[in-house]
């Protein structure tokens, strides 16, 4: 065909039709060899967990129960809480006298509460008091990027307590595996929380086994979780009372060498809104700066130092501020503890005033509350403004309108909050 020197030359043109096959074939054999790479990685992971639990050992292997030795007596600051999971206590030591009454204790409960109010410290206590295994998981610990990993978990979890019942399971962070549901999520999400609603659904209170949660954002619960049948019952752990801080203050306190000049009792009145943990945090900061000294005990003057170094932050001693600067400040400052001293309806009362830098600031006027209050009349809600607007009020005095400085800013993020309470 043709000459060497005039050769024919073939085109061929692939139809539409043709074309689209090809892609979709490849497409497809893609999407079936990425599946199968996947496939193979979670075969390959699970064989190794195996391998790591050791020939013929048990799916449940993995997950060990501990023999708490917590009592009630343990936890403070929270007798509400305590006196409702006695129940939970009393059942677990005798189920018969619940069944022969026809009574059923929920299937879930679930603590409520700020951060640091010893809610896993109570779940604690109740498996020390009723004396049976405490099966301790985070909800962090659950998934991962594998599909199957966090549900297979659940289920060798419960295995596990059913296996050693009368048993507590608790799960912390219950929000990490909790959640609210939407198409979003990914799949082994999904998975974890139905197949923890399965496991809550596929045994009664015969099996002897109770399921403890504890969350601090109650809200964020998927509600299939929170339904009755599942975790009915809430507890509120709150932040401890004046009586509760005192009785938490004592408790950490016979660990440590106290000077008798430090007064428990007033520390614990300046602190409220302080949690169990803070408490504790402060007491050890405490210890350490004493330690530190080569001090034989802990003084008052090292609780004032670490209470101030926890609520107004650490000094910043190597930061250079120019004498004008300082002079402004003490002005500022001067300002909000005038006003405290002669504010008649504040519910506060002023603490310290310094000038030092500490924190995010380069002066801070401490108040604390004469008592735990718990509702605000307006007056004390205007009174509150009116110290807030004394560093501005002061400065405009010495100053200026024009001169004030940016310490006002700092001040005006507390205002959104009070005029909204104010207002409702």
């Amino acid at each position: 065909m043709g000459v060497k020197g005039e050769p024919i030359h073939v085109v061929v043109q692939e139809s539409t039709r043709s074309l689209v096959f090809r892609w979709v074939k490849f497409f497809a054999t893609f999407i079936v060899f990425t599946y199968l790479c996947f496939a193979a990685v979670t075969i390959l992971i699970e064989t190794l967990s195996t391998f790591r639990r050791g020939p013929g050992a048990k799916a449940d292997s993995e997950v060990k129960a501990e023999k708490q030795t917590t009592r009630f007596d343990d936890v403070h600051g929270c007798d509400e809480a305590k006196e409702e999971l006695q129940e939970v206590v009393e059942f677990l030591r005798n189920p018969e006298s619940f069944s022969d009454l026809g009574a059923k204790l929920p299937k879930g409960v679930l603590l409520v509460g700020p951060p640091g109010t010893g809610k896993t410290l109570l779940a604690r206590a109740v498996a020390g008091e009723a004396g049976v295994p405490f099966f301790y998981m985070s909800g962090s610990e659950f998934d991962e990027i594998f599909v199957g990993v966090g549900a297979k978990r659940v289920r060798e979890l419960f295995a596990a307590a059913k296996a050693k019942s009368p048993a507590i399971i608790f799960i912390d962070e219950l929000d990490a595996i909790g959640g609210k549901r939407n198409p979003r999520d990914q799949a082994h999400s999904k998975q974890t929380l139905n197949q923890l609603l399965t496991e809550l659904d596929g045994f009664d209170t015969d099996t002897k086994i109770i399921i403890m949660a504890a969350t601090n954002l109650p809200k964020l619960l998927d509600k299939a979780l929170t339904r009755p049948g599942r975790f009915d019952r809430h507890i509120n752990v709150d932040l401890p009372d004046v009586r509760g801080r005192i009785a938490i203050l004592k408790h950490h306190a016979k660990k440590i060498r106290l000077s008798p000049d430090v007064d428990l009792e007033a520390i614990a009145a300046r602190a409220p809104g302080q949690s169990g943990a803070d408490l504790e945090n402060m007491l050890n900061v405490a210890a350490l700066r004493a330690s530190r000294a080569k001090a034989r005990e802990i003084s008052k003057n090292d609780i004032d130092w670490a209470f101030d170094r926890i609520t107004m932050g650490a000094e910043r001693k190597s930061m250079v501020v120019t004498e004008k600067e300082k002079e402004m400040t003490a002005y500022h400052e001067a300002g909000h503890a005038l006003v405290q001293l002669f504010e008649k309806e504040s519910s506060n009362r002023l603490y310290k005033v310094t000038i030092l830098p500490k924190g995010p600031s380069l002066g801070h006027t401490a108040h604390v509350p004469a008592m735990d209050k718990y509702s605000y009349t307006a007056a004390e809600y205007m009174s509150n403004i009116r110290v807030l607007l004394g560093g501005k009020m002061a400065e405009e005095m010495r100053y200026g309108d024009d001169k004030v400085t940016s310490g006002v800013s700092n001040v005006s993020l507390a205002f959104p909050y009070c005029l909204d309470k104010y207002a409702c």
